[in-house]
């Protein structure tokens, strides 16, 4: 498959306009030029003309020759339509990746300007907050009008992360340092239009939406009208598959059985146990595996990545040119957070990849997988798949920032068992918190499902994350919060890795001796993000 042409190119150049118009915080965090000085249009007239234009783009893809940038347009131009079709926007309250006011405070304070044109496009952003967030009350309004109504332990959530944000000593959109001027026009527009603005909306939620919420009996999207097509819509955006919600339930019940065999395997080893059930007792409960303290949690990961760093060469050809830097979440986002993620760096080089770890509640959270989740989230995952792509300059800018779940997720996932292969883990403790990972991912194909599908209720949700996994309490709670209410993401992991894994079999027996693994390290990885059946032809046309 050849890779564009100057047609492709071009359409390339329309699409990665539009989704950046579509969602410009997205698009200053990756960091596409041009839109920082923007926040996106809520307005179901926009939504309207994005669905449009979406369209229109993908119509004059299926003119031009097959190419691997011509099948990137065509997906992510569908993957567009999918999501506006969702209609997220009207009843999403409280998830930092996809509620429209969390997502504020949570994307702009880490756009950190660099220049006096940058202060400008910031202050114009702050600017725009206010239209913003009454665009975002009016959506909340015409949902519940047309009983596309949220959860409404999310719309509470939603109020007390509003309420932290107001209550801050320090307020989140001025911690970017700032010239004298910009600066005192900063505070201004914090103090007489943003602060005032999130009372009013926090008003609106408090007052006008949570009393007409969902209860807990009810979280799932198909209680919604319309609900099972928004889901099957959300179930194709993120695994780019055509797998359905049933196929993917089966799947994970099968795994989370599976797993059962190495958890008695290994923790025979460990605690001279004879059962999986035994073994994931031990690590819910013994608290001597627990962490002692917030610092212990940042050095560690920063000892874990700097491990893989090392050892890296050998199963990569490529190698990112900037570092995975560490941080910890910040106390207004740590208490609904996960715990831990990636945020890329920025392609104009202000801002380094990092490792967000949540230290909310240190001594309650378990230290036995974070070695996996640092694999996953920094290296060898999503650093050196992201930045990786970010430095691919000869590829077109859709191809290196174009988002696809279950690519980039799946990588991350898979990246947790490569470490294994790699021998990163430093004990077969931690060796078990790659197994407690991996029952996570699993469990998120049956309760995603189960919620959004089937009609789970959230207790049945918790109730599943309790027994089949080794999760604490406090992440059982909030990653029940996030299913709810991201619908489909959960489902990104497991599908992505086992369609890596997949791939790497079939190329293993096709090439024999051959066979290289850096090699298929750098085919994955060098063709920027791609959707699922793209990568298996990319891969396959390599393995020939």
């Amino acid at each position: 498959m050849s890779d564009h042409g100057p047609a492709t190119d071009l359409l390339a150049d329309d699409l990665l306009d539009l989704i950046a118009e579509e969602d410009p915080l997205e698009a200053s965090l990756v960091g596409i030029p041009r839109h920082d000085h923007e926040l996106r249009d809520l307005s179901e007239a926009a939504d309207d003309s994005f669905r449009e234009r979406a369209i229109a783009i993908a119509a004059r893809a299926e003119l031009v020759e097959p190419s691997v940038t011509r099948s990137v347009v065509l997906q992510q131009a569908a993957a567009m339509v999918d999501k506006i079709n969702a209609r997220l926007v009207e009843h999403t309250m409280a998830d930092f990746l996809s509620a429209p006011a969390i997502r504020l405070a949570t994307y702009i304070p880490r756009v950190v300007p660099t220049s006096a044109e940058a202060e400008t496009a910031y202050l114009q952003r702050l600017s725009a907050i206010p239209a913003y967030l009454d665009r975002a009350a009016e959506r909340n309004r015409a949902g519940i009008a047309a009983e596309r109504t949220p959860v409404a332990r999310m719309v509470r959530t939603a109020v007390e992360h509003i309420d932290r944000y107001l209550d801050g000593a320090t307020d989140t959109f001025a911690q970017a340092p700032m010239s004298g001027r910009h600066g005192a026009e900063r505070d201004r527009l914090l103090a007489d239009a943003v602060r005032p603005a999130f009372v009013r909306y926090r008003d609106v939620l408090a007052t006008d939406v949570e009393s007409r919420g969902r209860s807990d009996e009810q979280p799932g999207l198909c209680w919604l009208p319309d609900g099972d097509a928004a889901y099957d819509a959300l179930v194709r955006y993120h695994t780019t598959t055509a797998q359905t919600p049933e196929q993917l339930h089966r799947t994970g019940l099968e795994l989370i059985e599976n797993l059962a065999l190495e958890y008695a395997e290994i923790g025979a080893r460990v605690f001279g146990l004879g059962t999986a059930e035994e073994v994931q007792e031990r690590l819910r409960t013994d608290p001597e595996l627990k962490w002692g303290s917030a610092d212990e949690i940042i050095a560690h990961a920063r000892v874990t990545i700097e491990r893989a760093e090392a050892v890296a060469p050998q199963w990569f050809s490529r190698l990112p040119v900037k570092r995975c830097v560490v941080v910890a979440v910040p106390d207004a986002e740590a208490p609904n957070a996960a715990g831990a993620y990636y945020t890329a760096p920025a392609l104009d080089g202000s801002r380094e990849g990092t490792y967000w770890a949540n230290t909310y509640k240190a001594t309650q959270r378990d230290r036995y997988g974070a070695e996996s989740v640092a694999f996953h989230e920094a290296v060898p995952g999503h650093h050196f798949q992201i930045a990786l792509a970010q430095e691919m300059t000869n590829l077109h800018m859709l191809r290196r920032v174009a988002s696809v779940t279950a690519y980039a997720e799946g990588w991350g996932l898979y990246a947790e068992r490569l470490a294994d292969e790699m021998g990163l883990f430093s004990s077969d403790l931690a060796r078990l918190g790659m197994l407690a990972e991996d029952s996570m991912r699993a469990a998120r194909l049956v309760v995603d499902t189960g919620l959004h599908a089937m009609g789970w209720t959230r207790q049945q949700t918790v109730d599943y994350l309790r027994v089949n996994t080794v999760m604490t309490e406090v992440d059982i709670q909030s990653e029940a919060d996030r299913y709810i209410e991201d619908p489909g993401q959960a489902l990104a992991y497991m599908v992505g890795r086992l369609e890596i894994l997949r791939l790497r079999r079939r190329a293993e027996q096709d090439m024999g001796n051959a066979f290289d693994i850096k090699g298929f390290h750098d085919v994955v990885l060098g063709n920027g993000p791609l959707p699922m059946a793209v990568l298996e032809e990319v891969v396959t046309e390599w393995a020939s």
